[in-house]
């Protein structure tokens, strides 16, 4: 009996908290709208806010409130993981309040939105990058900021993403028996990311992958390949004279040796 009143109570009070904000939100009353907006934002109800902020923002534009109005309700996109949304209207705060002292805020924010919606190294890195122009844009725009540092930090973190994307791409490539594909991966990564923590690894797998395709490759190719197997190697042990693959990359070129000596004879 007790548990059943308790829910009645229960539902009384939630139907009347409905009743108040669709009671403001239908009221017409500009006033009462703004002022309601701001409380539920306060208390972090961040969908009623946006719902109310998205109808007080037209009737204070142009006026001094605009701008907290603006601002507040892309953050209730941003509260509410709607980091699409909320990217586009914290830049659109930027273009719009373009002397606000908030526009620094606004275009980090933005920037930091396309941050969040950066996925993990196995999916489509689009926003990644997008992230990084955002980031890098706003560390242009805002040198003295105390947020570049921050910035600085998420670039790393994201090209440290977009490396392990490009070495999955190469390294598909080079398992399924795609040897001259996953070359041209690898040493696309190689030239974007010359520092890349899977560097030596890549060199390895590209020395590998020249030697697997030019065994299977034609009479008339085989001498031109052989011999890009020994200038991979050739760089490999300029780059990494102590490798842990030192020992197999040596076995290829031995091999490699052989063969083009066979070819020339």
């Amino acid at each position: 009996m007790k548990k059943s009143v308790l829910l009645i109570f229960i539902s009384i009070v939630i139907f009347a908290c409905k009743s108040e904000f669709e009671a403001v939100r239908t009221s017409n009353n500009p006033e009462l709208i703004y002022q309601k907006a701001l409380e539920f934002y306060d208390q972090e109800d961040w969908l009623k806010a946006q719902t109310l902020l998205e109808l007080s923002i037209p009737n204070y534009r142009g006026k001094t409130e605009a701008e907290e109005l603006f601002l507040k309700f892309a953050y209730t996109h941003y509260y509410n993981n709607e980091f699409i949304l909320a990217a586009h209207y914290f830049k659109s705060f930027s273009s719009t309040f373009y002397n606000s002292d908030k526009r620094e805020e606004a275009e980090y924010m933005s920037a930091y939105s396309n941050y969040r919606l950066s996925p993990n190294p196995k999916l489509d890195q689009s926003y990644t990058v997008k992230a990084i122009e955002g980031l890098q844009i706003f560390i242009n725009t805002h040198p003295r900021s105390e947020r570049v540092e921050e910035c600085n930090g998420l670039i790393d973190e994201m090209r440290r993403k977009l490396e392990i994307k490009a070495f999955q791409q190469g390294q598909l490539y080079y398992n399924i028996g795609q040897y001259e594909s996953a070359v041209s991966s690898f040493g696309n990564m190689l030239i974007q990311y010359p520092d890349a923590v899977e560097a030596e690894k890549v060199r390895y797998l590209m020395i590998k992958a020249t030697y697997e395709f030019a065994k299977k490759s034609i009479y008339g190719k085989k001498e031109e390949r052989y011999e890009n197997t020994v200038t991979l190697y050739k760089k490999f042990t300029k780059k990494h004279p102590s490798s842990e693959y030192s020992k197999e990359v040596a076995n290829i070129y031995n091999n490699t040796v052989e063969e083009l000596k066979k070819l020339k004879a």
